[in-house]
C-alpha cells in the first residue's frame, strides 16, 4: 500500500518555538545528584531527587505517615519532594518524613476531607465541561469550568464549591471547551477519523500492540498508518468513558516490529518503562497535529466531565494539545512513559488544560508490558545495511517509500514507521494537512488541521 508519512522536520514545525525549545530540553543532561551519603544534621536536610525518585519516595511516605499524609508534589527548581502533613498529637510523623529526605509542610486539609469534597462535587456538580483534581501545592481541590458552563450551570457549580467550606476548593474558568483530541505521537487513521499512537507494547500473549485513547477506539475497530490505507491493527480492548480513556490495539501481523520509542521530530526518545506521574514533574507530549510540546503535571486522579460522559483517574497538566493529538505519548526526557493524551481545552496558541490517561493504569488493565519489560526489540535492530533504502534508513526507519522493519523496498509495508523523510517510531503516519483538515475524530469533534485553523469547538473535550 502507499504510505503517507509525516516527515520528521515537518512534524516538528506545527508548534513553532515550543517544539524547538522542547526538543532542545530533551537533550539537556538530567540532574540526579543525591545526598544519601550525608550524616549528622545534614542527614535531615531535604534530598535532591529526580522526579521519578520523588514519586517513589512519596508512595513510601504515604504508607508511613498514614492519615497525617496530605499529598505531595515535586519542586522542580530545587529538585526536592514536598510532603504535606496534617499536624496532630504525634509529631514523630514530621520527623520521619524529614529523615526520609522530604521537605515537610504543615497543612489544614487531610486527604480524607479532600476526597469527601470530590465526592460532593461528583454528586452535585457533574456538569459537562467541568473537571476537578486535588492540587497538593495549594492543599485544595482545583475545580475547572470551560466556556460552556454558564448561567444556571455556573451558578450550580459555584454554589457547590462554596458549600464545601472556606479553604477547601478553588474554581477556575477556562476560555476553551473540554473535548477529546483524536491524535497522538504518530498518526493513525480509521475512515474519517485521525488519532495518535501512544506507545508500542507487548500484549499478554506476546503479540505486538499499541496503546491509544479509548475514545478513539470506541469510534472505530480497525486502524491504518496511512489515510485511506489498508488496516494494520484492530482494537482489542477499549475503555471510555468511565474509569479511564485507553485502548489496546493489536497489530494484525504478528511479525510486526514495534519499537519502544517516540519520534519527536528529528530524534527519537527510547522508552524504557512506564512510571507514575508526580505533581510538578516536567513532561513532554507528542501528537500528530501539534508535534512536540512540554509542560508540568498539575494534578493526579482528575475527574473530567466530557460531553460523552465522565472519565476518572486522569492526570491534569498545562501541556497544550489540539484535536488529532488524542492517544499520543506523554513521557519524560529520560524515557519514562507517563500518559496517553485524552482531552482538554484551549490549543497550542493560547494554552489551556490537557488531561492524560496514566500509562501504568492502562497497562495493568489490559495486561500488556512496555519497554524493557516487554518483548523488546525495536525495528531499528533490523533496519539499515542492505535491507533499508533511502536517506533515513536505520533506527527502524526505512527509505523514501519503505517501511521500517529493515525489510523495506519501494512499496514495503511494515510497522508504519518510514516515510518520505523517514518518520519514526512505528506510531506515526500520514501528513496532518491537506485532505485531512477538519475531519471528524469519531467523537463529534474535528480532528487534524481543521482544529488548528480555529474551526473546532471550544470547551472541554477529549484530545485529538
Amino acid at each position: 500500500m502507499s504510505h503517507k508519512r509525516i516527515p520528521k522536520r515537518k512534524a516538528a514545525i506545527a508548534v513553532g518555538g515550543v517544539v524547538a525549545l522542547g526538543a532542545a530540553a530533551l537533550l539537556l543532561p538530567h540532574a540526579s545528584a543525591s545526598q544519601d551519603g550525608a550524616s549528622g544534621d545534614a542527614a535531615a536536610a531535604p534530598k535532591t531527587l529526580r522526579a521519578t525518585d520523588a514519586s517513589d519516595l512519596a508512595s513510601q511516605l504515604a504508607g508511613l505517615l498514614g492519615d497525617a499524609f496530605a499529598g505531595s508534589y515535586y519542586d522542580g527548581d530545587k529538585q526536592q519532594l514536598v510532603v504535606n502533613v496534617v499536624p496532630g498529637d504525634n509529631n514523630n510523623v514530621i520527623v520521619q518524613a524529614k529523615k526520609a529526605g522530604a521537605t515537610v509542610r504543615e497543612v489544614d486539609n487531610s486527604m480524607t476531607e479532600l476526597a469527601e469534597g470530590e465526592r460532593t462535587l461528583k454528586t452535585e456538580a457533574t456538569i459537562p465541561g467541568t473537571s476537578w483534581a486535588v492540587d497538593p501545592r495549594t492543599n485544595k481541590i482545583l475545580v475547572t469550568a470551560d466556556s460552556t458552563v454558564t448561567g444556571e450551570k455556573w451558578d450550580r457549580l459555584e454554589s457547590t464549591v462554596q458549600g464545601l467550606g472556606s479553604g477547601m476548593a478553588t474554581i477556575k474558568k477556562s476560555e476553551g471547551t473540554f473535548r477529546t483530541f483524536a491524535s497522538g505521537g504518530d498518526a493513525i487513521f480509521s475512515g474519517g477519523a485521525r488519532c495518535s499512537l501512544g506507545f508500542n507494547v507487548t500484549a499478554d500473549d506476546g503479540a505486538p500492540a499499541f496503546l491509544t485513547a479509548g475514545h478513539c477506539a470506541v469510534a472505530a475497530d480497525e486502524w491504518s498508518d496511512a489515510q485511506n490505507g489498508r488496516p494494520i491493527a484492530t482494537v482489542d480492548q477499549a475503555v471510555f468513558p468511565g474509569e479511564g480513556d485507553f485502548a489496546l490495539v493489536r497489530y494484525d501481523d504478528p511479525a510486526t516490529e514495534a519499537p519502544s520509542d517516540v519520534d519527536v521530530g528529528g530524534q527519537t526518545v527510547q522508552i524504557t518503562e512506564a512510571a507514575e506521574a508526580t505533581v510538578g514533574q516536567e513532561v513532554f507530549r507528542m501528537g500528530s497535529t501539534t508535534g512536540l510540546a512540554d509542560g508540568q503535571v498539575l494534578g493526579l486522579d482528575a475527574t473530567v466531565n466530557y460531553p460523552e460522559g465522565t472519565v476518572t483517574g486522569l492526570i491534569q497538566t498545562d501541556v497544550c494539545a489540539e484535536p488529532g493529538d488524542s492517544g499520543g505519548s506523554m513521557f519524560t526526557q529520560d524515557g519514562l512513559a507517563i500518559g496517553l493524551t485524552s482531552g482538554g481545552s484551549g490549543d497550542c496558541t493560547v494554552g489551556g488544560e490537557t488531561f492524560f490517561q496514566p500509562v501504568t493504569t492502562a497497562l495493568a488493565a489490559v495486561g500488556a508490558t512496555l519497554g524493557e519489560a516487554g518483548a523488546g526489540a525495536g525495528a531499528g535492530d533490523q533496519a539499515g545495511g542492505e535491507e533499508a533504502g533511502g536517506e533515513d534508513a536505520g533506527a527502524g526507519e526505512a527509505g523514501e517509500e519503505g517501511a521500517g522493519t529493515g525489510e523495506a523496498g519501494e512499496e514495503g509495508a511494515g510497522t508504519g514507521e518510514a516515510g518520505e523523510e523517514g518518520a519514526g517510531t512505528g506510531d506515526q503516519a500520514g501528513e496532518a494537512g491537506g485532505e485531512e483538515a477538519g475531519q471528524d475524530d469519531g467523537t463529534g469533534y474535528g480532528a487534524g488541521q481543521g482544529a488548528e485553523d480555529g474551526t473546532g469547538d471550544d470547551g472541554l473535550t477529549e484530545t485529538h
